[in-house]
């Protein structure tokens, strides 16, 4: 069983190198707008130098203020171009998966989920297959979401094993009245990439798994036959720590383990 990736900022690297090098730690690294704006591919050639344990790597894209579906033709170009912009650092860092947000909330939509899908396609269709041609899969992160319907429509028109979902578990539990295992039954087809942490259903805090309200134990249950990524969302070192121990109780397997895959 692949060893989890560890979320982490592209800009926060360098303040965690020695917690990533002496755990020799998988990451999914996050660039947000202001390191896309800065970054230099000088910068990732030494980034990989630096991540001397080869890590087994996905990438988080930017999400903030971007709208892939959006029916204003000037802000999904600019979406379109930030995707772009990580798709150039994957052909560089060479990432298993790279992760978007949908982008969908049914509100925003007025329930109108065939035109969020409309406005979807146009935009994944040609993102995904330059993905493919670089080796790396896209997982879809389900965000506002209260039930998995949407990303279901989305992955059957889509018809790409190249291209799948990201299931938040934390997202699931504070936005959904369905428990996480609801959305893996649902989806497990398309999973690619699954994000752990936990929530008492009051906000998105991030915490270990084991600290809030979700049904682990029916989780992993429910994922029993998925071989997709296991990424630990939690934001400081102990809460890694402490998530990296429960889900090695969950999963039954060590996460020191050096198995990359």
């Amino acid at each position: 069983m692949m060893r989890p990736h560890v979320h982490v900022p592209y800009d926060k690297i360098g303040d965690h190198l020695s917690f990533i090098l002496d755990n020799r730690l998988n990451l999914e690294i996050y660039f947000n707008a202001s390191s896309l704006d800065t970054l230099e591919e000088s910068s990732l050639l030494r980034l990989k130098e630096t991540l001397t344990h080869d890590p087994s790597l996905s990438l988080h894209a930017p999400f903030m203020d971007l709208s892939p579906a959006a029916l204003d033709t000037r802000i999904r170009k600019v979406t379109i171009e930030r995707f772009h912009h990580v798709l150039d650092i994957a052909e560089v860092l060479h990432p298993r998966s790279i992760v978007f947000h949908s982008g969908y909330e049914k509100w925003k939509y007025a329930f109108n989920v065939a035109l969020w899908l409309e406005k979807s396609l146009e935009t994944w269709m040609p993102v995904n297959e330059r993905a493919r041609k670089g080796g790396a899969k896209i997982a879809i992160e389900n965000i506002f979401e209260d039930e998995p319907s949407n990303l279901r429509l989305l992955m059957e028109e889509m018809k790409s094993d190249n291209f799948g979902v990201c299931l938040d578990a934390g997202h699931c539990n504070l936005f959904s009245a369905l428990p996480p295992s609801a959305w893996i039954n649902e989806l497990k087809p398309y999973l690619i990439e699954l994000h752990l942490h936990d929530n008492d259903k009051t906000a998105d805090q991030h915490l270990p798994p084991g600290e809030g309200t979700i049904d682990f134990p029916a989780l992993f249950s429910a994922l029993q036959g998925s071989d997709c990524i296991h990424t630990i969302e939690a934001h400081t070192r102990e809460r890694v720590v402490k998530s990296l121990e429960r889900l090695e109780e969950y999963r039954g397997s060590s996460p020191r383990n050096d198995e990359r895959a």
